[in-house]
């Protein structure tokens, strides 16, 4: 496949990841995202052998977006640590099918995750080994049913924009799993990935990643560059 890189230097890699692309391999054994960046990475700079490359973030595989993963070994810990510190800044956009509560707001869940399912369950009081999910959001657009909301996760639990915004109402589009009765008809969800900022791990200078979203389907109802997006 041909590759959407966003930025590249001797440390960092980042693309944007199409929807029903798997970030890393799993049990289904599908070539994930890793594997093009592996080989686009071994072609341009003629590599011998292997390629490394660290996992940054991930993206659940119906989501596109900023995928960011590590060419060194220190690039990795030290980006593995920002995430744990929470001091990268992430911006997702999301296409719901559910009319918002309020027009902005901070949501605070409780979630538990089922490995077997691979899904997650959000509570409004903490319970036995949940775990503390932060999400804002903020309405943008409404058009033809769907709503555009900007969304920001505070912390960085699996599926937590999912089940959050499912839990206070307002599914994504085509995400069968948390409740939204609005087919895509292929793998993908309305949820994007579209902005990453953070100090590079070692240049030590901003760095903010952008990736448009998607064509097709219930993004092409919008023109995300009206709607100020990337601010």
């Amino acid at each position: 496949m041909e590759l959407s890189v966003l930025y590249e230097d001797n440390h960092l890699i980042a693309v944007n990841k199409p929807s029903g692309l798997l970030a890393q391999g799993d049990r289904t054994g599908d070539e994930p995202m890793a594997v093009f960046v592996k080989a686009y990475i071994k072609k341009k700079y003629k590599k011998p052998g292997d390629v490394f490359l660290g996992i940054i973030h991930r993206l659940d595989r119906p989501v596109s977006g900023v995928t960011i993963f590590a060419r060194t070994s220190k690039a990795l810990t030290r980006m593995n640590e920002l995430f744990r510190n929470k001091t990268i800044v992430k911006k997702y956009v999301a296409l719901v099918d559910k009319t918002p509560p309020k027009n902005h707001d901070r949501l605070l869940h409780y979630l538990i995750k089922d490995h077997k399912r691979n899904k997650v369950s959000a509570y409004q009081k903490a319970t036995k080994n949940s775990k503390e999910s932060i999400t804002e959001y903020e309405l943008l657009s409404k058009l033809s049913g769907i709503y555009v909301l900007k969304v920001s996760p505070i912390t960085g639990r699996a599926h937590q924009i999912r089940s959050q915004l499912s839990i206070t109402g307002m599914p994504i589009v085509g995400d069968l799993k948390y409740g939204s009765k609005k087919r895509t008809g292929d793998q993908s969800i309305g949820l994007h990935c579209y902005s990453l900022h953070f100090i590079h791990p070692v240049k030590k200078e901003p760095v903010t990643i952008n990736a448009n979203p998607p064509n097709g389907n219930f993004w092409n109802l919008f023109n995300f560059e009206e709607l100020l997006i990337f601010d």
